[in-house]
């Protein structure tokens, strides 16, 4: 059975269309946000627009500082199906109180509910990874992430469109919003009702509420295993990687490119599809089985195709002042093609090089402390990711233009995968023994 058949089984389909509607209101309700602040309620409360974003960013993530550690312990603990249903729960209640904020215009009732939002992802996050090892067998666990992975960037996608789309109608923009998250936050919960029970792998576990103390403890059972320990770094790695690129895409359409929002927006769904396909791609390339040969692969395609998309010589276009590309116009050049080319092979080697490193994590953690070890995964992610939004500031204030900051990140990839392969030899060990050398 290829892993579209998994869909069939009522011990994966009901997982993966939960995590996929959760992810799609996520990044509705985000973008919904995003546009708002950037054309209205800024100006309203004469705040500066870039910060008021900047700052929405940065509440959606506190929560995965502050809660992934109880988060890990609470799916260790409890059985998963019910956790996930209360969280689904959480979710219909979070977007009927967002519902209001659009309602009012007020970006305080907004955010707040975006770090609400946050806070039921960082949740259910320790759930929906260390739930599939107990419903896919081995040889299916490969292709099951590959779903997830293919899932989730393809709701980030269509999130990302669709709340533009709808919160740029007038007069109702905020109407639609808020029935669409209103009704994606319902079906999700329906669905997640035919999630099948998976039991607690540590019910007599005393939840440790110390924050600080209970996050040195998920790193220590994260380093047990060497090879878990360095597929959790080489996965925040590749959340650097990604949130830089994904920030920097619309600024180097504009700047860059001279191309219009339409075309940041065919940016971004060239890097989705790239990754959706990569995650795919990876149950063929391995058999069906773990191969992580397939990781130093997606890492040299991540250098070698943002290297090249530094280097690309673009057209010369006449506009006028304040004149942007269109698609037609975009569209006619090679050289921007080429562009798109290049993200959609930037996107495919990035699930190359992710798929595997979750499915490892997943098979190799003890069981009995599995979510634990995925929250300390989402711990880094996102401490990786805050580093990677302090690294692009930087550079740009130091006047390195986006091109550069695409090559800088491609050495720096580099960099990492020979870390990791030096401190486990057993990702280039499997690599040699998959390229024949």
């Amino acid at each position: 059975m290829n892993q579209f058949g998994l869909l069939k089984h009522n011990r994966f389909f009901p997982i993966f269309y939960t995590q996929f509607l959760g992810a799609l209101n996520d990044n509705v309700f985000k973008n919904a946000i995003v546009i708002l602040i950037a054309f209205s309620l800024a100006d309203k409360m004469g705040a500066n627009a870039s910060i008021l974003v900047i700052t929405a960013a940065g509440i959606f993530i506190l929560p995965f500082f502050l809660f992934s550690a109880t988060a890990g312990q609470l799916a260790d603990k409890f059985e998963k199906s019910m956790l996930i249903r209360r969280i689904k729960i959480a979710e219909i209640i979070i977007m009927l109180i967002g519902s209001a904020g659009f309602y009012f215009m007020s970006a305080p009732i907004l955010l707040t509910v975006l770090f609400f939002m946050g806070t039921q992802s960082t949740l259910f996050g320790p759930l929906k990874y260390s739930i599939l090892p107990q419903h896919l067998s081995e040889d299916e666990l490969l292709g099951g992430n590959g779903m997830i992975q293919m899932g989730t960037y393809l709701a980030i996608l269509l999130g990302t469109i669709i709340g533009g789309v709808l919160i740029s109608i007038n007069p109702n923009g905020s109407l639609y919003v808020s029935m669409v998250i209103i009704s994606l936050a319902i079906v999700g919960w329906v669905v997640s009702r035919s999630i099948p029970e998976a039991s607690a792998p540590e019910p007599s576990l005393r939840i440790n509420w110390n924050i600080i103390s209970e996050i040195c403890r998920l790193i220590k059972y994260s380093r047990e295993d060497k090879t878990v320990f360095w597929a959790i770094i080489g996965i925040s790695w590749f959340w650097f990687y990604g949130a830089t690129f994904l920030s920097l895409v619309p600024t180097y359409t504009r700047d860059v490119l001279f191309a219009d929002e339409r075309i940041a927006t065919l940016m971004l769904t060239a890097f989705s599809i790239g990754i959706g396909t990569g995650s795919l791609m990876c149950e063929k390339l391995s058999h069906k089985h773990i191969n992580l040969g397939l990781v130093p692969i997606g890492a040299i395609g991540l250098t070698f195709f943002a290297t090249d998309l530094a280097f690309i010589s673009l057209p010369d276009m006449k506009l006028s002042e304040g004149e942007l590309l269109t698609a037609s116009m975009f569209l006619q050049h090679f050289n921007h093609w080429h562009v798109l080319i290049d993200l959609i092979l930037i996107g495919m080697s990035g699930g190359l090089y992710m798929v595997p490193l979750y499915a490892l994590i997943q098979q190799k953690s003890n069981p009995c402390h599995r979510s634990r070890i995925i929250a300390a995964n989402n711990i880094l992610n996102a401490i990786f990711m805050v580093i990677s939004a302090l690294m692009i500031i930087s550079l740009i204030t130091a006047g390195v233009d986006i091109p550069h900051i695409f090559l800088i990140v491609a050495v720096l990839n580099i960099l990492i995968l020979i870390i990791i392969t030096r401190k486990e030899p057993e990702f280039i060990t499997q690599f040699i023994k998959y390229a024949g050398f």
